[in-house]
């Protein structure tokens, strides 16, 4: 069903969308912090392969690289970043995957 205002539809482009516009809930409203790059703010510019406490931050449990709409780094560093992870991967200082846990389910 099409919303109104005024007698008219809203067309979707005059809906809120996301960014850091206020969510509208039953109860409360808060605002969504905006995500900001890492890097740009503390000014990395080099994204050093061997610094693994930096790259794990940004490999999920099972060892994929976080994707930048989660993560909230911007483009480039995202691909400077992705290029360490994947070179840092190609030397053993991080693991390619995690084993998977037995017990949940194996397909016998």
């Amino acid at each position: 069903m099409a919303e109104t205002r005024g007698g008219r539809p809203i067309g979707s482009s005059q809906r809120p969308t996301g960014g850091d516009k206020a969510i509208v809930s039953n109860k409360r409203q808060f605002f969504r912090r905006r995500k900001v790059c890492k890097f740009c703010v503390d000014k990395i510019d080099h994204i050093d392969y061997k610094d693994v406490r930096l790259l794990s931050m940004f490999i999920s449990e099972r060892g994929k690289i976080i994707p930048r709409r989660l993560s909230g780094v911007c483009t480039p560093c995202q691909r400077r970043l992705s290029e360490a992870i994947k070179q840092a991967r190609n030397i053993a200082l991080l693991p390619f995957a995690t084993r998977a846990v037995a017990a949940a389910g194996s397909h016998g």
